[in-house]
């Protein structure tokens, strides 16, 4: 099964940039690991069951370009987390907040929840895409909730 490029962008565009964010930390940069995305979903010949290994397969590809892109001399200098924030729209001033602390976390934590949280992947799932066992994901999960905690109840005294 091939969905036309260009529905995948509408559909998944903005989902594989918050996951890019997470890793990268910077607008440009996770712009980049998107459209790099896009661009080799396009040009691949793989065949997919269904549009959920499809969505599977491009988070899996966009968490890996965006951690190349981390990784590169190429790198953009980060934008201030504050200032990205500014120009994200929230619900309420407690999701605003939430995210904030969520992005604050080490890359580990926060790519698990993010995919738990935001995402809705399974265990199952979440292990599959970052090649974790599924142990490995519920203590990520686990010490990431504990982090979570620990800063809001900080936060509220």
């Amino acid at each position: 099964m091939r969905i036309d490029t260009e529905e995948l962008i509408i559909k998944y565009k903005d989902d594989l940039f918050r996951i890019a964010f997470h890793v990268c930390q910077n607008k440009e940069d996770s712009d980049d690991a998107v459209q790099e995305t896009f661009i080799q979903y396009h040009t691949s010949i793989v065949e997919f069951q269904d549009e959920i290994h499809i969505k599977a397969w491009l988070i899996r590809v966009v968490i890996n370009k965006a951690k190349d892109l981390r990784r590169s001399g190429l790198r953009r200098f980060y934008i201030p987390l504050e200032e990205y924030m500014e120009t994200l729209e929230f619900e309420t001033p407690e999701t605003k907040n939430i995210f904030y602390e969520v992005m604050k976390l080490p890359e580990r934590y926060r790519m698990v929840i993010h995919l738990f949280y935001y995402e809705e992947y399974s265990i199952h799932e979440i292990a599959g895409l970052l090649k974790l066992s599924e142990s490995n994901v519920k203590v990520r999960l686990s010490r990431g909730r504990k982090m979570l905690k620990k800063i809001i109840q900080e936060v509220l005294s």
